[in-house]
């Protein structure tokens, strides 16, 4: 039996089988050791450590380059930053979980950033004011795009009617769009209340919940939350980051500007890309991405692929929550480019500060203790400025916060205002209520001036509302027309428009019951009633009348200057108006006076300037001043909301570049085209005299000298220029306009037009920014030849103008530009201007004899008295209407023999020439060093007094 057992062992031991088993044994004996080495020997261990590893490839952004002045002063900078980012990374099992998680975890962000000082970064298309309501941060082909990606649409043009909302998406109200984002999950929307949350706080979660689902389709993109946020938040998230799904620090750099107030329109600011500007950029570069912060306006705008840096990229392996674990492949970020700009930074800051002076002066010296002031009853020149419309100043351009008058922590002051606010609204609703529902309505034109106003202003308020729609309404209708004309009341124009159908009743409450036109227009009148009692604009009406009426009065409104912290405390001042020892009338002057409060924030006539100075060997802009500016660091990054509202509603227009965007006629700052054209066509000689006769009689109706009655006499073209002679000059233009011995004016506009041109004011001056277009004249060369008529430039347009003058013909295009170089200062390209033209056919005598004359009005200026510097100039004043002051220009350049510089400036409603050219002379006492700095820019108001010897030019 042992031997049979013992064959069968020894047969089975030879064959492949047992091979095979003892192979099998060996592997299954190995594996199981290592499972039990993995799960008990070391699996606490394992355990400890696990987690979800997903590997992550990661863009890394350079960093922008940096942005300097002609000498190398910083003007634009990156500094490193801690913001909160947040990746949509979680895994749900059903939508309405994934918003309930979402919305608390984003609430809960929210309200600790409040708490710590630090906001939400914010570039959403819907804005929310003071008062609670929602309004559109963008209009046009940006607001359709936005739209149409809300509701789901390729193409703004298939926005439709949605039978399902019953409303027009192509018209959809801020409102409806924030309900449409917040509706239940199981319609696709974030499942958000004001039931479950306030308002502030849902527009916020929405905010951020839209700015995650544009990086919904990009794999591992995070979302920015908040940038530049304090130690406080950095703290929070890093000890609740395993409880914050997807959310995260990351290191990321802020732009930063230095005085930025002073190259606001030049620099310009960054912003966060938006799809729009990502479609176009994308066409030409791939580099950019949908989470890329972009230039937005400016040389920030122009200059962006040269300041953007390389991206560069790395790997990363991250666990289920998120976190980073482990780094490999990575690929170093290049630095953007530095550019520098032709600015002179100093001389930048120091005409800006002049021009602020300067307005200062001419506001603080037309101000005056009366109530109102008839416009109509004096020249441009006499209008003066009431202290009630200084009080009302403050009110009307947002100085004071209306809205804080009613908060709880509102000081005694702000309460009585408000108090007496309150009794006067009432009054004005119940008023207007009446004159809506009465059946025999007053013609506007016959109502008392200040229901005048509330009345003109409902229409206003309805097409703002979308409620009146202009594109329906038929401006040929009678009935439009005589509404127009203030001949109808404003219940009949209503009910009209109810009947035409120019009302869109679907967006205020009307119920089915409304069958008749004269039940949607008692709706319609509830709807009105309701809106004017929060509607900022017509609040300001009844405080204007409040202070008029002296309801409220300049003490209450001087001492709430204080208590919402415009004014620093002063216990004197404040004791002072408190007593009646200081008056509310000297108090706002004397603040005006140095400048605590400025023309900007007053946003009075003069309120807005700009100045150009120009090399004029070389065409170099060494400065390109536009007032007011403003503070991008507010708005790059992340947007100050509530500073871009206060700039958007801002009656002084911040935005606006007034050196490159305004134009207006020259006045008599043209003439010089004037006498080259009539000295080169041989219509005068040097040595011509022409009569002043006041009077220009060649033509019906003709224009008068502005010394008429008087007269200037007989004088040839440098004494016209000195004397800033109107009638000279329209007979140059007139017989600029002869043909074979017969006035012809569109031969007398081509020939003003031909010589303009070559002065460069036929087009751009070739800045890198915005520019709007010169308008050369079409029709009156008579006037034209004075800078009259429809003549039309900007600042700059006339400091290309000057600065041909003054180097006898040469005439730029202009770059702000001066170099780009590498991080390492390497220069990789220059700019300079370009010649665009040479005035070759310009005789030396003509040159001479415009150089003459241009001396002599500086020499019949006081202002120039005792400068330090001779120099040439030219004064000019334009009327734009009747009732407000004459816009004030000067052009002129220095020194005289060798000129190093021009300048060329504008006051808007500037009163007179007299205050420009005394801004110039301060700029000479500047850049010559002929006055000490600091009492040149001592933030004083400019006392420009009464010695103003301008002529009405």
């Amino acid at each position: 039996m042992f031997d049979t057992l013992k064959e069968i062992l020894h047969k089975v031991a030879k064959s492949r089988i047992f091979v095979l088993c003892v192979v099998m044994i060996l592997l299954s004996s190995t594996l199981i050791g290592r499972l039990f080495y993995l799960q008990i020997i070391k699996g606490e261990e394992y355990q400890d450590n696990y987690s979800l590893k997903i590997q992550k490839p990661r863009i890394l952004n350079g960093s922008r380059g940096n942005i300097y002045d002609r000498n190398g002063n910083l003007l634009a900078y990156n500094e490193l930053a801690n913001s909160v980012t947040i990746e949509d990374n979680g895994s749900y099992d059903k939508t309405s979980e994934k918003n309930e998680a979402l919305n608390t975890e984003l609430y809960n962000i929210i309200k600790e950033l409040d708490k710590n000082g630090d906001v939400i970064e914010n570039d959403f298309e819907i804005g929310l004011d003071d008062d609670g309501n929602y309004y559109y941060t963008v209009e046009g082909t940006t607001l359709k795009r936005f739209l149409a990606d809300t509701y789901g649409h390729s193409s703004a043009d298939d926005l439709v009617y949605n039978k399902n909302l019953k409303y027009n998406e192509a018209e959809a109200t801020p409102k409806q769009v924030m309900d449409y984002l917040c509706r239940s999950s199981d319609k696709n929307g974030y499942d958000l209340s004001e039931d479950d949350y306030a308002r502030e706080d849902l527009y916020r979660i929405v905010v951020l919940r839209c700015a995650i689902a544009e990086n919904s389709y990009q794999k591992y993109i995070s979302t920015t939350i908040a940038q530049n946020v304090s130690d406080e938040t950095v703290a929070y998230i890093t000890e609740n980051m395993n409880a914050l799904q997807g959310v995260d620090i990351s290191e990321d750099t802020i732009r930063k500007y230095v005085d930025s107030e002073y190259f606001s329109h030049i620099i310009g600011y960054t912003g966060k890309i938006s799809q729009e500007e990502y479609d176009e950029l994308s066409a030409d570069n791939d580099e950019y991405s949908l989470n890329d912060v972009i230039g937005k306006s400016g040389i920030e705008q122009v200059m962006d692929e040269t300041l953007q840096g390389k991206k560069g990229s790395e790997t990363v392996y991250v666990d289920s929550l998120g976190k980073v674990m482990e780094t490999t492949e990575r690929i170093e970020p290049q630095a953007g480019n530095d550019v520098y700009l032709s600015i002179d930074k100093d001389l930048q800051e120091a005409v800006y500060n002049l021009l602020e002076q300067e307005i200062a002066g001419i506001l603080y010296s037309k101000i005056v203790n009366i109530k109102e002031y008839n416009t109509a009853a004096g020249t441009a020149s006499d209008i003066l400025i009431p202290i009630d419309d200084v009080y009302f100043a403050l009110i009307n351009n947002n100085v004071l916060d209306l809205n804080h008058f009613s908060t709880e922590d509102a000081s005694d002051v702000e309460k009585q205002i408000f108090s007496a606010f309150g009794s006067k609204q009432q009054t004005v609703l119940a008023q207007v209520e009446s004159s809506l529902s009465s059946s025999a309505a007053t013609p506007v034109d016959e109502l008392p001036e200040e229901m005048q106003d509330y009345m003109t202003y409902i229409p206003k308020m309805l097409v703002n509302n979308k409620i009146l729609l202009t594109d329906s309404i038929d401006k040929s209708d009678e009935t439009y027309k005589n509404y127009a004309g203030n001949k109808i009341s404003v219940n009949e124009y209503l009910n009209y428009a109810i009947s035409q159908k120019w009302i869109d009743i679907t967006k205020f409450s009307v119920d089915e019951k409304y069958s008749d036109s004269s039940e949607i227009y008692d709706a319609l009148v509830s709807y009105i009633v309701e809106e004017l009692a929060s509607d900022k604009g017509f609040s300001k009406i009844m405080y204007k009348y409040m202070i008029h009426d002296d309801l409220i009065n300049g003490t209450q409104l001087c001492l709430a200057l204080f208590d919402q912290k415009v004014l620093n405390y002063d216990d004197t001042a404040v004791s002072g108006l408190q007593s009646g020892s200081i008056s509310a009338f000297n108090f706002i002057k004397e603040k005006v006076k140095n400048l605590e409060i400025t023309p900007a924030q007053l946003a009075l006539d003069p309120c807005s300037g700009s100045c150009v100075i120009t090399d004029v060997k070389t065409g170099e802009l060494l400065a390109c001043v536009t007032y007011p500016g403003y503070d991008t660091n507010r708005l790059a990054n992340t947007v100050d909301s509530n500073y871009y509202n206060l700039l958007y509603q801002d009656l002084s227009n911040p935005f606006y570049n007034n050196a490159t965007q305004q134009t207006t006629a020259p006045g008599s700052t043209f003439k010089m085209v004037t006498a080259t054209a009539g000295l080169t066509e041989g219509i005068i000689s040097t040595g011509t005299t022409i009569l002043d006769k006041g009077q220009f009689e060649e033509v019906a109706n003709g224009p008068k000298c502005w010394i008429y009655p008087s007269s200037h006499g007989s004088i040839n073209v440098s004494e016209a220029l000195r004397d800033s002679c109107n009638y000279f000059f329209y007979k140059v233009g007139y017989d600029l306009s002869m043909v074979n011995g017969t006035y012809n004016e569109d031969h007398g506009v081509e020939m003003i037009n031909k010589y303009s041109s070559m002065y460069g004011l036929d087009s751009k001056t070739g800045i890198e920014i915005a520019e709007s277009k010169p308008k050369q004249t079409t029709e009156f060369p008579i006037t034209s030849a004075i800078g009259q008529s429809n003549n039309s430039f900007t600042t700059v347009q006339l400091s290309r103008y000057v600065t041909a003058v003054a180097n006898s013909g040469t005439v730029y295009n202009y770059t702000l530009l001066k170099q780009v170089t590498d991080s390492d200062g390497n220069v990789l390209e220059t700019y300079e201007p370009t010649v665009k033209n040479t005035m070759d056919n310009i005789s030396e005598s003509t040159w001479d004899t415009i150089h003459s004359g241009m001396k002599m009005v500086v020499e019949t200026h006081e202002q120039f008295e005792g400068l330090g510097v001779d120099s040439a100039g030219k004064t000019g004043t334009a009327q734009q209407v009747p009732t407000r002051p004459n816009h004030a220009l000067y052009v002129g350049y220095a020194p005289y023999n060798n000129p190093e510089i021009s300048i060329a400036t504008r006051i808007a409603y500037g009163y007179t020439s007299a205050n420009t050219a005394e801004l110039a002379a301060s700029v000479y006492k500047y850049y010559f060093h002929l006055e000490d700095t600091s009492t040149l820019l001592d933030g004083q108001a400019e006392d420009v007094g009464a010695a103003a010897n301008a002529f009405n030019d």
